[in-house]
């Protein structure tokens, strides 16, 4: 049961904050796969979203900001059957942490990470962050900043990610979906949320979560099926072979046009992330691969034949010897 993963602790956001729903959406997914909570542990930087350890009955690490990829990457290391997974958000991950966030994605470890992207700093009143808008008003750019934002999607698969996924802090179904598909992936599985910071950056998101617009603004991707959205499934998207990009097309007249979705695809994964209106949803990109701590242990399968537990370790000598 979802209740199952929540504490004792008084959940303290802002109030209307979508970290909220995060959490709700992750206790039920939790509960939904049958996640044990004395399996899992949840890791995190500094930012709004770093507080989430506090709110789910699991093991949980509370670490330094930028650094949560790197602590939890060590976790992994120590323990591959631990279910691990990372929050962070747009500022904590994709400026001092993005080094680390980096080096995770490329070695594709077992790590299910979550990123509250609000496109902004919340926690220090407002700042703008790495993937923050150029225009965007705030205490640190109060004439707008003028700094080219970073796309969380472009850079995960730049650093040859094999998961990427889109989610909206509102969207219950959704967030369901993605996260259960999260937690069955081998790998580095990457999540870019959706988030409303209702005090510093209310609304920035609006053009495509407003819910009465929604059908119209969103492409929810399914793998093997036609790219349509609307309505009325009314909508599709086609491939513009002269400019290289992406269109919407009126798929009652042009369904044989409409791309049907390839996960494996990286050359449209890239595409569908640039894709304003319609914003993708859903897997965007999902390409299996063996993780880094497979492949570390296959390399040096004695290590693991010797694990010893941190007991071990505190009651046992004060040096040993590495082979």
């Amino acid at each position: 049961m979802p209740k199952d993963f929540a504490t004792s602790q008084e959940v303290r956001w802002c109030p209307g904050c979508g970290d909220y729903a995060i959490l709700k959406a992750v206790q039920k997914a939790l509960a939904d796969v049958g996640a044990n909570p004395a399996n899992t542990a949840f890791v995190s930087g500094i930012g709004c979203a770093a507080r989430f350890p506090y709110y789910i009955e699991t093991y949980g690490f509370h670490t330094i900001h930028g650094r949560a990829p790197a602590i939890a990457t060590g976790l992994k290391l120590a323990n591959p059957e631990l279910d691990v997974w990372v929050v962070t958000g747009d500022g904590d991950g994709l400026s001092i942490g993005g080094n680390h966030l980096m080096h995770t994605l490329r070695r594709n470890v077992g790590l299910k990470v979550l990123l509250f992207n609000n496109e902004i700093y919340g926690l220090t009143k407002g700042q703008y962050s790495p993937t923050s808008r150029i225009g965007t008003t705030s205490p640190s750019s109060p004439r707008g900043s003028v700094d080219a934002p970073i796309s969380p999607g472009q850079f995960v698969m730049g650093c040859g990610a094999h998961f990427f996924a889109r989610g909206v802090d509102t969207d219950k179904v959704g967030m369901s979906d993605v996260l259960r598909q999260v937690h069955a992936f081998t790998g580095t599985a990457f999540v870019e949320i959706f988030q409303n910071c209702i005090v510093y950056n209310e609304d920035v998101f609006a053009n495509f979560t407003e819910r009465k617009t929604a059908a119209d603004t969103q492409l929810h991707l399914k793998h093997g099926e036609p790219m349509l959205f609307g309505e009325n499934n009314d909508k599709g998207i086609r491939f513009n072979q002269e400019t290289w990009s992406l269109e919407v097309v009126d798929a009652t007249d042009s369904l044989n046009e409409v791309l049907v979705h390839d996960e494996g695809n990286a050359i449209v994964a890239r595409l569908l992330i640039d894709l304003h209106l319609p914003v993708a949803m859903g897997v965007i990109y999902r390409q299996p691969a063996v993780s880094f701590e497979d492949a570390f242990y296959a390399h040096h399968p004695s290590r693991m034949e010797r694990k010893k537990s941190i007991t071990d370790f505190i009651r046992g000598p004060s040096s040993w010897t590495v082979d």
